[in-house]
């Protein structure tokens, strides 16, 4: 059964303009086609009329650029709603956490999610683990999420590409099947 017979649901994770930051520029950021594959994949999700949710992070820290009113708290051009999609605010790592996601889904009666967005490590497998978790068959694309550099607690430096391939694989087959963009576009 193809995806789009399954009504699978979109979910773009904090594609927002505070990672075009210096801050995060300079935190060597892997993937750089990933807002590229996300406008495809956006595009194809609308060209099929299947559900899309956009999940935005609010920051409760005042000084941060992804609090509410901020430059850095809007949606990066390329995957800017349109057509009354939804947007879901949050205000911690999970989409799921203080939101009416599930409850939006389970009303749609969708089973199926489609993660995409910001950071792998953080905001997407968090929401993926607890996509998985909560009995949804879940799908992770590679190549439409990124990562940056990190520092250990040690003081080393681990690749934003380190850091990016082990939360896929700590994922894949667990909590989601981690898939490409082409392999999502051949299922939908």
């Amino acid at each position: 059964m193809s995806l789009q017979e399954q009504n699978a649901a979109l979910i773009l994770i904090d594609f927002q303009k505070g990672f075009n930051e210096q801050k995060y520029a300079d935190g060597n950021r892997n993937n750089l086609d990933a807002e590229k594959k996300a406008s495809v994949i956006l595009n194809h999700w609308r060209d099929k009329n299947l559900p899309v949710f956009h999940i935005i992070h609010n920051s409760t820290d005042s000084n941060s650029s992804f609090r509410k009113g901020q430059s850095g708290f809007e949606i990066k051009d390329e995957v800017k709603p349109t057509h009354g999609e939804p947007v879901v605010e949050k205000n911690v790592h999970s989409a799921f956490i203080g939101t009416d996601l599930k409850e939006r889904l389970e009303k749609q009666k969708i089973n199926t999610v489609v993660i995409i967005g910001f950071t792998t490590n953080h905001c997407v497998s968090t929401t993926a683990r607890m996509a998985g978790d909560y009995g949804f068959n879940t799908l992770l694309i590679s190549d439409a999420t990124a990562s940056f550099d990190r520092i250990g607690m040690n003081g080393e430096k681990f690749s934003s590409e380190i850091i990016h391939q082990t939360a896929l694989a700590n994922l894949n087959n667990d909590f989601a099947q981690v898939i490409e963009t082409k392999k999502l576009l051949e299922l939908v």
